[in-house]
């Protein structure tokens, strides 16, 4: 057994990943490379058999016997082959071994060139495979070093490169600091694999949720969509596929401490999370939080939505630099209008498109105090559930009525706290 052999290809398979069937194969090819060196034709004659179980092997020429040879490496002579064996007749391929340890110098370096370099595009090979199959996910790197305005992150095996541009406003790393980035792409070049890695984007945020997150990793709460901007605030939409498990409070976790865990992992970075609703306009609303909202009109169609806030809360729904409104508007697809009371009432035909004819002739003059606006009660088909109503406004000392929410094409009135003692019934009438 050839147990140097043995010992150097297990070494290989460990420390590189490198197969033994991959480098007996390369061994093979130095082996007839060698063989074409040393005896300086370029011909396919050269077999070389090599034992998978003890590793040894043995290399062959294969000449045809014929009565006088011009070529020594290619033919040989019917007296020469009886030597070998007598059995051999005019045509038959003999099979003469060939001594590797009779190769000269510069044969022997080349064969070893050849070694060298097939575990090299195997080492850049794997390499490739193990990040290409993480692509498009989050994995740990310590940073190395500035490369000019760019950053060097070893990743293990390989480093990677996290560019300017890839990089939060503002954030500084120092050598030997652990990150978490988020791998964008693996290219294959003739170095080994290029990494480009990334720490603003959006999915960066979605990979932490789910790292911390057991429901998010195991499926029961899904991340519906994420608007970030990087280094300031980010909002994420979730939606539980379990009804008795509560999606906001499965990513908060106990005291905030799974969102703090990925809020300190960016940096500082806030984060919101709302709850996704199939309705466009009950979505908008959450997704304007934490601004209170009276009245959401949205067009699924055209994606555009109106939406009306108090006078004082408009500054709070825009956000600083209008971040708040512009955020909501990437999570949830829609360009939103945002308008104070004030503003709504002073334009004659904001609501204009959003009902039908039918709606727009109704009398529908609500008052908004609380976030709220309820249907006239003329249109109650129901004459005891209006019976009801008038009763309640009637007399003060009736339990409050919940009030009901307005949902239909797209429209919404946001709940307020269900009083009808505080809205005028009598004004409806009118």
């Amino acid at each position: 057994m050839n147990t140097e052999l043995k010992m150097a290809l297990d070494i290989l398979e460990k420390e590189k990943d490198i197969s033994k069937d991959v480098m007996l194969d390369a061994i093979e090819n130095s082996l007839i490379t060698a063989c074409k060196g040393h005896f300086g034709r370029d011909t396919d004659n050269f077999r070389v058999i090599i034992d998978k179980e003890t590793f040894d092997f043995r290399v062959f020429v294969e000449k045809t016997v014929v009565e006088e040879p011009e070529n020594d490496v290619t033919e040989i002579s019917l007296a020469a082959a009886k030597l070998i064996d007598s059995k051999y007749e005019l045509g038959d391929i003999v099979q003469e071994e060939v001594k590797s340890k009779e190769f000269g110098r510069i044969t022997t370096q080349n064969a070893r060139n050849v070694i060298l370099q097939k575990i090299r595009e195997e080492e850049r090979k794997v390499l490739f495979n193990q990040y290409y199959g993480k692509e498009k996910d989050v994995v740990t790197g310590v940073v190395q070093r500035y490369i000019g305005r760019n950053v060097s992150v070893n990743l293990g095996k390989v480093d990677a490169i996290l560019n300017e541009n890839e990089m939060v406003k503002g954030e500084v790393f120092t050598p030997t600091e652990r990150i978490k980035v988020y791998i964008l792409e693996v290219k294959d070049t003739t170095k080994g694999p290029r990494i480009l890695v990334s720490r603003t984007h959006p999915e960066l945020v979605k990979r932490l949720f789910e790292s911390e997150v057991t429901e998010v990793r195991d499926g029961t709460v899904e991340i519906k969509s994420i608007a970030r901007e990087a280094g300031s605030r980010t909002k994420i939409a979730v939606w539980s596929n379990d009804p008795d498990v509560d999606p906001v409070g499965a990513c908060v976790g106990l005291n905030g401490a799974r969102v703090n865990a990925i809020v300190s992992e960016l940096k500082g970075e806030k984060i919101d999370i709302i709850n996704w609703n199939e309705n466009p306009a009950l979505l908008i609303e959450n997704a304007l939080s934490p601004a209170k909202v009276v009245v959401v009109l949205a067009d699924p169609e055209d994606k555009t939505a109106k939406v009306v806030v108090p006078d004082y809360q408009l500054s709070l729904a825009i956000g600083k630099e209008g971040q708040n409104a512009r955020l909501a508007a990437r999570l949830t697809g829609f360009k939103i209008d945002i308008k104070s009371e004030s503003q709504a009432n002073a334009i004659e035909d904001f609501y204009e498109g959003f009902y039908d004819d039918e709606d727009e002739e109704e009398a529908y003059d609500s008052e908004y105090e609380g976030g709220e606006a309820y249907e006239d009660p003329k249109e109650y088909e129901d004459e005891e559930s209006y019976e009801e109503l008038e009763a309640c406004d009637s007399d003060a000392d009736e339990e409050d009525l919940d009030a009901e929410v307005y949902e239909e094409d797209g429209v919404m009135a946001p709940e307020g706290d269900g009083s009808v003692a505080e809205q005028e019934v009598t004004e409806w009438e009118q």
